[in-house]
């Protein structure tokens, strides 16, 4: 199976314009992302972006990045493009918002395509009773197979009858997506879904045509950063 990590890096970020390029301890966060898919077992390993500081960056610290075309309404379309001609079996869209992701779980990502069944794939996390009511934190539940039903930011599932956030059935969707080449072309060449331009999720478009996605658990706490507040958060808990 020959894979392949793309990280998808937008300079017009709506919530944290420039965001590939924002520092963490001298870092810049495009740099962090490529660092953890170089710490994979990924044959090829690229930065994909719009904006010539991005690819500048990338080649400064000997990364290696493309340029693509600035019209891709997602990442997903962004990974489309470059791997198009590649010959490639999985692939794996690698955000540059994930600093503090563990490698090995991009390696579970791989290893679930393993089950021919698995089209698409993605990370879960841990759910705290703050995160279930945040907006901005998507949840996810899934079925005993492990496979999606619905992404929301909304609070799901809803315990009429009171009571916490619990263990094992609450869970936080990590943005980090694997797909099978073909199945990666097929649902970039779909158009933006109901559901996908309400909750303004992506992922969403896969589930209403169809495709399901499978989920791979994550025990780590793994932080986002979408905001200057996450930022600040994030380097709290570098080493």
């Amino acid at each position: 199976m020959k894979k392949a990590v793309i990280i998808p890096a937008r300079y017009a970020s709506s919530r944290l314009p420039g965001k590939p390029l924002r520092l963490l301890k001298g870092k810049p966060l495009v740099q962090y992302a490529y660092e953890i898919a170089k710490n994979t077992s990924a044959h090829i390993v690229l930065v994909a972006t719009d904006d010539k500081r991005i690819l500048e960056a990338v080649k400064s610290f000997g990364g290696e990045a493309v340029l693509t075309s600035s019209d891709h309404p997602s990442g997903s379309d962004r990974v489309a493009e470059v791997v198009r001609d590649m010959e490639v079996d999985v692939v794996v869209n690698l955000q540059c918002d994930e600093p503090l992701l563990q490698p090995q779980l991009i390696d579970a990502l791989f290893e679930a395509f393993k089950n021919q069944k698995v089209e698409i794939a993605t990370l879960i996390g841990p759910l705290s009773q703050e995160e279930w009511i945040d907006p901005n934190v998507v949840k996810v539940v899934r079925d005993k197979e492990g496979f999606a039903l619905y992404f929301s930011r909304a609070p799901i599932p809803y315990p009429r009858d009171g009571g916490g956030v619990k263990e094992g059935l609450y869970w936080r969707h990590i943005g980090v997506y694997a797909y099978r080449k073909e199945t990666l072309l097929k649902i970039t060449s779909l158009p933006p879904s109901p559901l996908e331009l309400e909750e303004k999720l992506e992922q969403l478009r896969f589930l209403e045509n169809g495709f399901k996605i499978f989920t791979v658990p994550s025990i780590y706490r793994s932080p986002s950063v979408d905001t200057e507040d996450d930022l600040r958060k994030v380097i709290e808990l570098l080493p």
